[in-house]
Parts: C-alpha cells; sequence; structure tokens
C-alpha cells in the first residue's frame, strides 16, 4: 500500500479514500463506474435519497445494468418510512470502506449529499434528539410565516448557523433551530465543543461540474423531464398509496419527491409541479456547490472538458505515489 507525505513532512499511511463530489446532474455516476472499471474501486453511495428503497426514478438511482458493472454501497438500506441520519451514514460509510481497505481495494465514495460527506470526515457533533413539540412549533412557525420566519428566529439566537445555512435549506435550518430551542444553545457552541477526530483515510477530494452554470441547468431540466417520461409520477403515487409514508418524512422531502406529493394532492397542475420540481432540483445544485466552494483541498473537473476521466486518473495517480 502507497504511503503519502503531510504537511509537516511525516509519512501518512493510512489508506486512501476518494471522495467524488459535485452538484445533482453533472455526471458523477458515469464517471465513479468508468473509476470502478479502469481502477478497480468499490463504489459507496453518499446520497440520503438513494438509500430508500422503491425511490429509484426521481433519485435517478443507477439502474439494473449500471449496478451490475459497477455494484454501489449503502444503496437501497432501507424503507421510506424508516428515517436515515448522517450519523447513520458514517457509522455504514467506515464500516463499508474499512472492508474496501482490507480486501486491498480503494473506496470510492460518490454522490452529492454534502452534510454526509462533512458528517463523515469531521465526526458528529452530540447534538439533543429530535423533540415532535418543538419541531411541530417551528413548522408551525414555518406555514405562517415561511422559511425567511424561521431563518429570521434561528439569526436571532445563532447567528454563525443562519449565516451559514441557506434560507431555502428547510431541513437544516429547522434542525438548527430545534437544537438551540431544546438545549438552550446554539448549534455552533455545540460543534466548537465536538473533538474532532482523526479521519482514519487520507482522502483524495474531486468535484466534477460543468465549467458552464447554464449546461449544468439544461441538464437539470433535461433530467427532470426524462423521469417525467419513466414514469416518476406512478413512483411517487405507489409510495402515496402505501398508507404509512407522509410528507414529513425525510425521504418524502426529498426533491422532487415533495412536488410530486404536492401534485398528486392537487396542490397544483402539471406545468407548476414541472416548473417546481425543476427550480427545487436548481436550488439544491446551488446549496451543493456552495458546500463545495468551502470544501478543502478540492480538486475542481470540468465535466465538459476534454477528457474529465483521464483528469480524474492522474490526479488518482498522484496521491498514490
Amino acid at each position: 500500500m502507497m504511503s503519502a507525505m503531510t504537511p509537516a513532512g511525516e509519512v501518512d499511511n493510512r489508506p486512501l479514500a476518494i471522495l467524488l463530489m459535485g452538484p445533482t446532474a453533472a455526471g458523477k455516476t458515469d464517471l465513479a463506474i468508468e473509476l470502478h472499471e479502469r481502477l478497480g474501486c468499490e463504489l459507496i453511495s453518499v446520497d440520503s435519497a438513494m438509500v430508500y428503497r422503491g425511490m429509484d426514478i426521481g433519485t435517478a438511482k443507477p439502474c439494473a445494468e449500471e449496478l451490475a458493472r459497477a455494484p454501489h454501497r449503502l444503496i437501497d438500506i432501507r424503507d421510506p418510512a424508516d428515517p436515515y441520519s448522517a450519523e447513520d451514514f458514517r457509522q455504514d460509510a467506515l464500516r463499508e470502506m474499512a472492508a474496501i481497505s482490507a480486501a486491498g481495494s480503494i473506496p470510492l465514495l460518490v454522490g452529492g449529499t454534502m452534510m454526509y460527506y462533512k458528517h463523515l470526515t469531521e465526526g458528529v457533533a452530540n447534538l439533543p434528539s429530535s423533540d415532535p413539540e418543538v419541531r411541530a412549533g417551528i413548522e408551525a412557525l414555518a406555514a405562517e410565516g415561511g422559511l425567511a420566519a424561521v431563518h429570521a428566529a434561528l439569526a436571532e439566537v445563532d447567528p454563525a448557523s443562519a449565516q451559514r445555512i441557506h434560507v431555502n435549506d428547510p431541513q437544516r435550518l429547522m434542525r438548527a433551530l430545534e437544537v438551540q430551542r431544546i438545549s438552550g444553545r446554539a448549534m455552533t457552541e455545540l460543534w466548537d465543543e465536538q473533538r474532532r477526530e482523526t479521519f482514519p483515510y487520507r482522502t483524495l477530494s474531486i468535484a466534477v461540474a460543468p465549467g458552464d452554470r447554464a449546461v449544468l441547468h439544461a441538464r437539470i431540466a433535461e433530467r427532470f423531464d426524462a423521469m417525467l417520461a419513466g414514469d416518476f409520477l406512478n413512483e411517487v403515487a405507489a409510495l402515496r398509496e402505501r398508507g404509512d409514508l407522509h410528507p414529513g418524512l425525510p425521504s418524502m422531502k426529498s426533491v422532487g419527491y415533495r412536488q410530486a406529493w404536492e401534485h398528486l394532492d392537487g396542490c397544483y397542475g402539471w406545468d407548476a409541479f414541472r416548473e417546481r420540481g425543476v427550480i427545487a432540483t436548481r436550488q439544491l445544485a446551488k446549496r451543493q456547490l456552495t458546500w463545495l466552494r468551502r470544501w478543502p483541498d478540492l480538486h475542481w473537473v470540468d465535466s465538459q472538458g476534454a477528457d474529465p476521466l483521464e483528469e480524474v486518473l492522474n490526479l488518482v495517480r498522484q496521491c498514490r505515489t
């Protein structure tokens, strides 16, 4: 196994792990499959929606043929009624990474759920569990005044978190305010107290994205339309008909699923549903790019470049020597 040198000139004998990140619809899956075939890397999905069974079309989950070419771990591991947390992911991912490294291969983590990457590499703060009564109060605030009201309430008690979390990121916004109301302390304070443990892998962090934002927007629209043509609405209708799912579950809050559920509830028509789905996906991509711009030691690869695969292969070669 190759070792590397730390900035201080010390030998770093930790095994290598590749983090292949990027906004939605950037082409991460195709690139990961090619890397698996060229390097023998074993793939681990980093996607908060692909963990759920029965959510295939709207998550752009790799198809059966793609999974046969390159199996992905941590796909289809939960029922949509059973919430999956960042801490769940960290435990599962570290277990899979250890098994891959022990077998002499390189774990390649691919996906766009940036919070999962952060918790994986930095650990998870000792935050209080969710409180249904407190969460109901925050949801009532959002229903009355919109997410702007939740953001304003958070800014009063935890300005650092309010500055970091976008007003259109409901899950993180509500969680930060919930933590403060339950504990009486800002989430940022609790995070600062958390001792960051040394991550047991040296990482090569790569972000793949089109250099032109307009290209990304076009790909998002094209993919959403392909999902609609691929029976996405019937997929959501089948989930609704189960009877044990509801819009408040993390699985049903996923981009696309939330809008499809509301459309099927009669909240708005087809054209508005399609527009809202595309806009929500663009907003997700924008949040992902914001995370990536703050990610340390990140290598950007233009998915529209001359040879993105060769560019990534060169980065891996450099990291292994």
